[in-house]
């Protein structure tokens, strides 16, 4: 991938990264060829590779010290990097030395890479999302901190036992993790309960002070995040929790033995695992421990590394803007407050100006699960400052609110932080809107909804103040990576460049109609698809076609995303299947990957229902193979390396109005596959820039759903007027995929009967009249393939280096900071990257 010819340099490099693997295996971890196991190699390789990206972060840092520039913190409760090991050998420039390295050392690169454990430190979307962001912010060399929890145990390992969803814990620290770095020197300390007091001050103020009762230590760990064949290197710093003291020996000598190690056990809670059953109180209470921990331990250090080189706080949002990734950190304006003016003694109009101009704030949804908020008592008892601080900051407030709209009392009711309509609670994401200078929606439909409905107060009160930002994702890892074909493809036609300019992909417009050039794409997609359908034989026991039309739709279990919708598209086949068993069907194989929230039932029986379909359809001798129907176990970021580029049907079918924006979909697109979908989030923007033409659209709008629901949305109405739904839906009933029993869906069937919340039934026929189309068209190779081109090379807007600069030019303000490198910079081997561009003799 280095792009180099095989010169006595490039064998050099070679020699010296075998030596540097013989010596990481033999020092770092103890081992000999003879004996070492595959995870000591890997190890090995991945601290050579380490150990040259570490190099440029510490250069990158220093300099970074030197000059003026803003440093962009990225505060998300969830980083789903993936694995690190391929894209770093891709971001380096280095695949090709480290391929040869090991093949002359007897090892197989790409088996080192498979071995790789995956650090399952984000649910899907926003985990993703933020490392997606933390690679383009490297890659357009904007500095940059992400902050998050670095979480013992990650998003669980999903198996599938009698067609139910398992969780398994994710044990993905127990082979060693060779990216991160212990910081323990810069450690820090967070507080939690206890109570406040106030006291007179030097000039004879009054002061307020925090005594809390607990005190746990946040333990910073470094792990490196590369650009693209640039010199800067930015910074994932992640926290675990521990005791203030580990070891009690009063308790333990007087025989207490739990008690010797009870605070332990408590601190170190905190980071044991990614999001805790919240469904009861200590679940609750962890979960807030969780969010005040990282980010009190986050603005703590961002304060840490200013004072190096300031001494004072005055420009403290000149050299750092803070992005709160949905409400998790929305505890950041009550921390930045605290810190501002119980620590560092600034008044409140002072602390006030700092905090606002230096946070912004990311919504990420419609959802009122995700609008997060806390019961007075519970944040009282945990928090007792920052509650004070919320009083006052929701005082002064709504002082503002009542000014510019006088007499409103329903509005100033909606926009108060505290919520007094039952119980009263602490709302995040109002807190979030109040304390930060920015607010932006995650694709143009989304914001529009945001600034009409969701934060139209919001919008009346600060015009111009909710922005959007359309997501995107990192073509580095989700071609260059998951797709090394179609990288190939695309690269011997208009070179390497689009991997930081994706919109120079439309330079292969022109050969959308080209013969030759249709044909290697559908060679790159069959060899795709070759490969899951080896892997389906290989692990399921199932004979896929790799000829038939891949039908893929990989995220999270949720109503609202409407796998149930999909699957009574595969049931209407089923059925003309068998009143016509000679009836021509193009073959499809059904995929379906992703995992439901452990409490979360109707999700889980919809995996269920998927796998008990599966069942059925795989094993009827009356389909003849025209239709599989396939779930992929424990979908994570690995497994979606090779799902979307074998994908030629993206299935973007969520309600109207309900996602805010998705990167699925733009994933899939990159890769050539085509998507059916509503007009929901990002979908509105994929359709526009591929054309109206080559997306598949279908579904209510979310004028036509809204005005539905008003008029008083029957779904009964649609069951009995649409023969092949009932007849979908009645085979369910029937228990024809439960073994007989009847009461197995019932749960499902009756939530889509009387209630629908997602208005499955009303867009039924409009999902099964365009999936006609997109058989029609599936039938004609030649046109199926231009549709598929058009659709990858039309992605430029998608790319999350576009995002970054959208963030970077209307958020924060903030300038890409080249590092240039000096010969002496260099270490001996000389080994950074295969084409390095910033080199001054």
């Amino acid at each position: 991938m280095g792009g180099h010819s095989k010169n006595d340099s490039y064998q050099d490099q070679v020699k010296e990264l075998k030596r540097a693997f013989a010596y990481n295996l033999f020092y770092r971890e103890g081992a000999i060829s003879v004996t070492a196991s595959l995870n000591d190699y890997y190890l090995a390789v991945a601290q050579t590779l380490r150990d040259r990206i570490q190099h440029l972060f510490f250069h990158f840092a220093e300099t970074a010290l030197e000059k003026d520039s803003r440093i962009v913190c990225y505060l998300s409760a969830e980083f789903l990097t993936g694995p690190h090991l391929h894209n770093n050998l891709v971001c380096m420039g280095l695949y090709d030395q480290f391929e040869q390295a090991a093949r002359e050392t007897g090892l197989d690169l790409k088996e080192l890479i498979d071995h790789e454990e995956e650090p399952g430190l984000g649910n899907g979307g926003l985990g993703r999302l933020a490392a997606c962001y933390m690679d383009s912010l490297a890659t357009l060399q904007i500095p940059a901190i992400g902050y998050g929890i670095r979480y013992e145990y990650g998003i669980f390992d999903q198996e599938i036992e009698d067609g139910w969803q398992k969780e398994i814990s994710d044990c993905w620290l127990r082979p060693g993790n060779p990216w991160e770095l212990k910081r323990s020197d810069l450690a820090r300390e967070v507080g939690f309960g206890g109570h406040t007091e106030t006291y007179t001050g030097e000039h004879g103020n009054l002061r307020w002070r925090w005594v809390p009762n607990r005190v746990v230590i946040g333990v910073p760990y470094d792990t490196p995040i590369p650009g693209y064949k640039v010199n800067n290197v930015n910074l994932l710093r992640l926290w675990s929790a521990k005791a203030h003291s580990s070891f009690d020996f009063g308790e333990f000598n007087t025989g207490d033995y739990y008690g010797a190690v009870e605070e332990k056990i408590k601190a170190e809670t905190i980071t044991k695992v990614l999001y805790p059953n919240d469904e009861q109180c200590q679940g609750k209470q962890l979960r807030l421990e969780q969010q005040y921990f990282f980010v009190s331990c986050a603005l703590q250090d961002m304060i840490r590394i200013h004072l190096i080189t300031n001494d004072n706080l005055d420009d403290f949002a000149g050299d750092f803007q803070a992005q709160l990734n949905d409400t998790h950190p929305s505890v950041a304006v009550p921390e930045l407050m605290r810190l501002l003016m119980d620590v560092h003694f600034y008044d409140w109009d002072k602390a006030w100006e700092i905090t606002r101009n230096t946070l912004n704030y990311t919504n990420h949804t419609l959802l009122p699960e995700a609008m997060e908020k806390w019961p007075i008592d519970l944040f009282a008892s945990l928090l007792p400052r920052h509650m004070e601080i919320i009083y006052e900051i929701n005082r002064r407030f709504l002082d503002e609110v009542r000014l510019r709209f006088p007499g409103d009392d329903a509005r100033v009711s909606r926009m108060s932080i505290i919520d007094e309509s039952g119980p009263r609670y602490v709302r995040m994401a109002n807190l979030a809107c109040t304390g930060s200078k920015n607010i932006n929606g995650v694709a143009a439909m989304h914001t529009e909804l945001l600034r009409k409905h969701t934060l139209a107060d919001w919008n009346d009160m600060y015009p111009g103040k909710i922005k959007n930002v359309t997501n995107g994702v990192t073509p580095r890892r989700w071609i260059a990576v998951s797709n090394p074909r179609l990288t190939a493809l695309i690269t011997e036609a208009i070179g390497d460049r689009w991997l930081t300019h994706l919109n120079e992909l439309r330079q292969l417009e022109k050969y959308a109609e080209d013969s030759a050039f249709q044909e290697a794409w559908r060679k790159v997609k069959e060899e795709d698809k070759r490969d899951i359908a080896n892997h389906a034989a290989r692990n399921l026991g199932i004979k896929v076609d790799h000829t038939a039309m891949f039908d893929v739709q990989v995220k999270r279990i949720h109503e609202y995303k409407r796998q149930h919708l999909n699957v009574l598209h595969i049931i209407t086949l089923y059925n003309r299947i068998k009143a016509n068993p000679n009836i021509e069907i193009t073959p499809r194989v059904f995929v379906f990957g992703g995992k439901a929230a452990p409490g979360y039932f109707m999700a889980k029986l919809m995996i269920k229902l998927i796998t008990s379909v599966a069942r059925v359809v795989n094993s009827d001798p009356d389909v003849k193979d025209r239709l599989k129907v396939y779930f992929i176990p424990n979908y994570n970021v690995k497994i979606g390396h090779t799902v979307y580029p074998m994908a030629d049907l993206s299935e973007q079918i969520s309600q109207a109005g309900m996602e805010a924006s998705g990167t699925g979909n733009m994933k899939f697109s990159m890769n050539g596959a085509i998507t059916i979908g509503t007009l929901d989030g990002a979908n509105v923007e994929i359709r526009e820039e591929v054309g109206p033409e080559h997306f598949f659209l279908f579904g209510l709008t979310v004028e036509e759903v809204m005005a539905l629901k008003a008029a008083g949305y029957n779904p009964m109405d649609y069951y009995n007027r649409d023969q092949e739904l009932k007849h979908a839906i009645d085979l369910i009933s029937s228990g024809f995929f439960s073994h007989g029993d009847r009461d197995l869906f019932r749960p499902l069937v009756d939530s889509l009967l009387y209630d629908d919340q997602y208005t499955l039934f009303a867009d039924y026929r409009s999902y099964i009249d365009c999936q006609e189309d997109v058989s029609n068209l599936y039938d004609n190779r030649k046109d199926w393939t231009r549709m598929s081109i058009l659709n990858a090379v039309r992605m430029g807007k998608f790319s999350s280096d576009r995002s970054i600069s959208d963030y970077a030019r209307d958020i924060w303000d903030a300038k890409a900071f080249p590092v240039k490198l000096k010969w002496e910079d260099m270490p001996e081997d000389g080994l950074y990257f295969a084409s390095h561009k910033n080199k001054e003799k």
